[in-house]
């Protein structure tokens, strides 16, 4: 089968896609034919060794953890889940990037028939993320709250999660995304000089911020008079040590239960995750080449 590997730290002339031996589940595990997986900012940096301190690289190595995909062999002693079960999911094995992946079966819930498996492919980590951040500031209907890199993967959910809170949303974005964010329901204000007022003009007095971008936005939350504890990043971590904000995201929001929740949503019509772009497992430079890039609306997805 074939899968994605790199063997050595650098840029994305690294991946490669590869012959590999096709994986057979243990106990407690499934094998799974892959139709979609996200690709995560974390996965470059892991790719480009910005994050190796923190997550090391054992070479060769793989990547991805998001996934979706139909249920083709079942490990010793499985049960609750069948062959051709379609399913949702997430590994912690650097794996999804492939035509086939293991998966504990703890990890999955099944795909609602109304979700499209690209959408399904891209939920798990910034739905996670999403998830975890809004349940780190403590919404309560009414407040005002403001999210930096509101329209990348992980806050467009995020956005969207915290208008079914009832909150006011303020979403830092760049203009091509005004749009989509006015057609959400969030007010958009665009990022540079000045922020900070253009925020205040928006909306007043800031309850939280949802910081996805780093560079500054913890800062200017302080400035805004938002209390540390209603302050959550999932990029700046300085600002972590410095000022006792939250950084809550992936690993805080990750399990079947929150997958369940926010597919449902999906399939209700209450949330969408919007798909920026989608390539072939081939493609995958091209892919985070993209990915990369920033300023993308949303997911970009592989397709195995």
């Amino acid at each position: 089968m074939k899968a994605v590997r790199f063997n050595e730290y650098g840029d994305v002339d690294v991946l490669n896609v590869v012959d590999v031996p096709q994986p057979v589940p243990g106990p407690g595990q499934v094998r799974v034919r892959v139709r979609a997986a996200g690709i995560n900012p974390g996965e470059a940096k892991i790719r480009n060794g910005a994050m190796r301190a923190r997550f090391p690289a054992t070479f060769p190595s793989g990547e991805g953890s998001d996934l979706a995909g139909t249920v083709v062999e079942l490990g010793p002693g499985v049960t609750g889940i069948a062959v051709g079960d379609q399913v949702i999911g997430y590994t912690d094995n650097r794996a999804s990037h492939a035509e086939q992946v293991l998966v504990e079966t703890g990890n999955l819930t099944p795909k609602p028939g109304d979700v499209p498996w690209e959408v399904a492919g891209a939920l798990p980590v910034a739905g996670f993320t999403a998830h975890a951040a809004v349940r780190a500031v403590a919404l309560h209907p009414g407040d005002v709250l403001v999210v930096a890199g509101a329209a990348g993967g992980v806050g467009s959910i995020a956005v969207q999660l915290a208008r079914l809170r009832e909150a006011t949303v303020i979403g830092l974005a760049s203009e091509p995304h005004h749009k989509w964010l006015k057609e959400h329901g969030v007010i958009p204000v665009s990022y540079g000089d000045g922020v900070a007022d253009r925020i205040r003009r928006a909306g007043g007095d800031v309850d939280a911020v949802i910081d996805t971008q780093g560079g500054g936005y913890v800062d200017v939350a302080l400035a805004l008079g938002v209390a540390p504890s209603r302050i959550d990043t999932i990029a700046d971590f300085a600002a972590v040590q410095a000022h006792g904000v939250k950084a809550e995201g992936n690993a805080a929001g990750a399990s079947a239960e929150t997958l369940a929740e926010l597919s449902a949503l999906i399939a209700d019509g209450k949330l969408e995750v919007p798909i920026a772009a989608a390539y072939p497992l081939a493609e995958v430079r091209a892919a985070y080449t993209e990915l990369e890039q920033g300023h993308t609306l949303g997911k970009i997805v592989l397709l195995p």
